[in-house]
């Protein structure tokens, strides 16, 4: 009798223990009674009636989960490996609870599919260059699958993207090659700028012939610097004329 009357007050105790549950600020417990969704409860102390009522606690914080290495082939046949990160978290704890089984590893296989089928349809430049723009494609996609789940994708962080190492050397003499075309071109635009200028520039001296002289003797002054001990040198009519024109005046000035 009295062994009866222990069991029964430790099951007692239990009882009444287990009625009293404390929820974190960020936990919250989808509460079942008889099997059905009955509501949401917490923070703080929530009362649970044994037996008849169930809760499962839910945790609403951003969770993180590492995305696997994934094998995938982009629109311009390259094979490249990818892994990723993805910021998620439980706003909806009802649907989260009854609508999917496990909402992690549901999410997390959601999150492999649409990384290999959103990447697949670009190429590799994009692939390496607008990673931002990818980012937002699939944390877009997969937020809209989710939300049946009550989960919010907050974003998504594609972490390395791993190439062959004959694709990496390929890759390097692609870089090349358009360095090299681009100095080409700009050597280029140089020098049809360059010819421009030189044409306006034999246009103006067409039109003033002193200034054609005085540049005249200026090249012979340049020229003159050099360490040449001879130099032969055209002489033009029109430069002697100005030079006659110019000793004319002179020698009427000082009369």
């Amino acid at each position: 009798m009295e062994l009866f009357s222990l069991i029964l007050f430790a099951v007692v105790i239990g009882l009444l223990l287990s009625t009293f549950r404390v929820l974190r600020e960020y936990e919250r417990g989808v509460v079942f009674m008889l099997g059905r969704f009955y509501k949401v409860k917490g923070p703080g102390l929530v009362i649970i009636i044994p037996i008849v009522q169930q809760m499962v606690r839910v945790d609403l914080r951003t969770l993180v989960l590492d995305v696997p290495t994934q094998d995938l082939i982009t629109k311009d046949n390259v094979s490249v490996k990818v892994n990723a990160v993805l910021y998620f978290r439980v706003v909806d704890p009802q649907k989260a609870i009854i609508n999917v089984e496990y909402y992690m590893e549901a999410t997390g296989q959601l999150a492999q599919t649409t990384l290999r089928s959103v990447l697949g349809q670009h190429e590799l430049d994009e692939l390496l260059a607008e990673r931002e723009r990818l980012n937002a494609d699939i944390q877009e996609i997969l937020d809209k699958q989710t939300d049946q789940w009550g989960i919010k994708v907050a974003n998504v962080e594609i972490k390395h993207v791993d190439i062959d190492e004959s694709m990496i050397r390929a890759i390097a003499k692609q870089a090349e090659a358009e360095r090299e075309r681009r100095a080409k071109v700009i050597h280029a635009q140089g020098e049809e700028e360059a010819s421009r200028k030189l044409v306006e520039a034999a246009q103006h001296l067409a039109t003033q012939g002193e200034a054609m002289q005085l540049r005249y003797l200026q090249t012979l002054v340049e020229i003159a610097g050099e360490k040449s001990s001879t130099i032969v040198f055209p002489l033009p009519m029109n430069l002697t004329e100005g030079i006659a024109k110019l000793a004319d005046a002179a020698a009427s000035e000082d009369r």
